[in-house]
């Protein structure tokens, strides 16, 4: 009897990249430089990119996908700064995929856009494998988490081209060496940036801040050009 064998996960991830390959085209038509900001729940993803938008929304037009099994709760505190914000509920999925943000991208009007913030489902393992079509991809990791989540969860760090080590204010506070946690990631992809913040830190945020908007008008000085 002949058995056939079904890579059902490689079908699935090849769709999605095929989709996602869609998306990066239409936001580069557009000139619209996307940040995939994953992270645990409680790593501060949401705070930061609030952060990000109270400095740079009188500059640039933002827009933000929030996604997560309840998407509404993040998606209000973005919306109190007055920009677009599409909440995208994942219900029983731990991670965002191509389709959801294609679909959310159909509700933005990329036209007046600058900068795309998706804010993934809060998780560390389930968004590796899922690209969005977005330009950078930002890994967010509190010291609360422990200074080993690092190494326990290596594949995000290694596929990030953005790691952020947050709430090192308190890192004494509960035993974790910050430079510990640079260092794992670094020994896992030594060429990624790292950047430390704390939301009670305004240069640790600039460095954040500053990264995005870098990263941004060099996207749309390459396309211009």
């Amino acid at each position: 009897m002949l058995m056939h064998v079904i890579n059902i996960g490689h079908d699935v991830f090849k769709a999605n990249d095929k989709i996602a390959e869609k998306n990066r085209k239409k936001l580069d038509k557009h000139l619209v430089f996307s940040l995939n900001v994953m992270g645990a729940i409680g790593s501060g993803k949401t705070t930061l990119i609030e952060e990000a938008i109270r400095h740079l929304k009188d500059r640039y037009n933002i827009a933000v996908i929030a996604g997560d099994v309840i998407a509404e709760m993040d998606a209000s505190r973005f919306r109190k700064f007055g920009i677009p914000t599409i909440p995208v509920n994942t219900g029983k999925e731990c991670h965002l995929d191509a389709k959801l943000v294609e679909k959310a991208l159909n509700d933005i009007d990329l036209a007046t856009t600058d900068l795309l913030l998706i804010e993934n489902v809060g998780n560390l393992i389930c968004p590796v494998d899922f690209n969005l079509g977005e330009h950078l991809r930002v890994v967010i990791v509190s010291v609360t988490e422990g200074d080993d989540i690092i190494l326990k969860h290596p594949m995000i760090f290694k596929t990030a081209e953005l790691a952020v080590i947050n709430k090192v204010d308190i890192a004494h506070a509960v035993d974790v060496d910050a430079e510990k946690m640079k260092n794992d990631i670094l020994s896992l992809s030594p060429s990624v940036p790292v950047i430390l913040t704390s939301k009670y830190d305004r240069e640790s945020l600039e460095s954040w801040i500053g990264f995005i908007e870098k990263e941004l008008r060099e996207m749309q000085r390459n396309k211009v050009d």
